[in-house]
């Protein structure tokens, strides 16, 4: 029987779970979790014993030194609670970060299920994020998916039809299931050809998305800002390469033909009816709404850019030279050392860029 010392009894909670690894393309999912925990100072009240769930030489311990001692951090998944308190609204959030664990699947659901059953959980949210063909210059899709045909139609959600391998988010949501516990995934798509972490503007949207399902303003802090910031980025590394500037060119042609459909009367009403709720926040204020576009206000977001990857290959491509590397004004080379440094780190995502735009298990 799991026990829980500390936690106070809690008010419409919700769990929110996201893990890193498979299911976490550009760090999307788990940088959303950890903003919620670090805006809201959570307080960690458990941890998953990492010995029953981690091989260590894939996820291996760290060392630190801690005011000359050193100390060892193993990889795990941590619990831990926020009381998210906007004017009249109060709901308390039960958040989980982990990692994708390497054993003992179920077991690690059943445990995580047991929290949320002890501390009176209503509903599970599992963030995930997934290479796709989409365009860095649109806003992020992100979709919304249950094994629950009522709450699919209660929450206007997709009913999950996705048939193929899956990683602890869809292993999760069917144990949410199959326990009786209503859950939901939301999936942010993230361009494959700048698939490496951070990804500001996926964590906004699976942010503005989780806003919109759990009933509570979320404060977004600087989130908009560096969203901002990355596009720009992309947007200029892009443009010094012809050939992925054409491709970019192509995926928003085809997105926006694909979404042509979409600029009916009920569609326009609901992004209405999302203006309304929102119209007291700014972008980048504590409980504004940020939007995922947008440029200005950046002064140069070159630096510390993803790189691209080649469309073709999915292996990176080197920032071509500037008039000012030319004459010597801007360190040259950089490129080559990121793309170096980034390529083993990303060879697994990258190769499962064709099989995981779907996977929404």
């Amino acid at each position: 029987m799991i026990e829980l010392e500390g936690v106070p009894e809690l008010i419409d909670p919700v769990m929110i779970c996201a893990f890193e690894g498979w299911n976490d393309a550009g760090d999307a999912a788990s940088t959303a979790v950890g903003h919620l925990d670090r805006e809201w100072k959570g307080e960690v009240f458990a941890s998953l014993d990492a010995e029953d769930y981690y091989d260590f030489q894939v996820n291996r311990p760290t060392v630190a030194l801690d005011n000359g001692v050193r100390k060892i951090t193993w990889p795990t998944t941590r619990l831990s609670v926020v009381r998210a308190e906007n004017g009249e609204k109060t709901r308390d959030l039960v958040l989980v970060r982990g990692i994708e664990p390497s054993m003992r699947w179920r077991s690690f659901c059943n445990e995580i299920l047991g929290y949320a059953h002890e501390l009176g959980v209503e509903m599970v949210v599992v963030l995930g994020a997934l290479l796709g063909d989409t365009p860095h210059t649109r806003p992020v899709p992100v979709s919304g998916v249950t094994s629950d045909p009522d709450l699919a139609r209660t929450l206007d959600l997709e009913e999950t039809r996705y048939e193929g391998p899956t990683g602890i988010v869809g292993i999760l949501q069917e144990a949410c299931t199959h326990a009786g516990v209503p859950a939901v995934s939301l999936w942010a798509a993230v361009p494959h050809y700048v698939s490496q972490p951070p990804n500001p503007k996926a964590t906004l949207a699976l942010l503005n998305r989780l806003e919109d399902l759990i009933g509570v303003r979320i404060p977004l802090g600087e989130l908009g800002e560096d969203a901002r910031a990355w596009q720009l980025g992309v947007d200029q590394l892009a443009s010094e390469d012809s050939e992925v500037a054409e491709y970019v060119q192509s995926l928003e042609e085809a997105r926006d033909t694909a979404e042509l459909p979409e600029a009916s009367g009920e569609a326009i009403a609901r992004e209405f009816e999302r203006y309304l709720r929102r119209r007291d926040g700014s972008p980048g204020t504590p409980g504004g709404h940020a939007t995922e576009t947008g440029t200005g206000g950046v002064a140069d977001a070159r630096e510390g850019a993803p790189y691209l990857r080649d469309p073709g290959t999915g292996h990176p491509r080197p920032r071509k030279p500037s008039a000012k590397d030319d004459d010597g004004d801007e360190a040259s080379g950089s490129g080559n050392e990121d793309a170096g440094s980034t390529e083993s780190a990303e060879n697994a995502e990258s190769n499962d860029a064709e099989d995981r735009p779907d996977d929404q298990g």
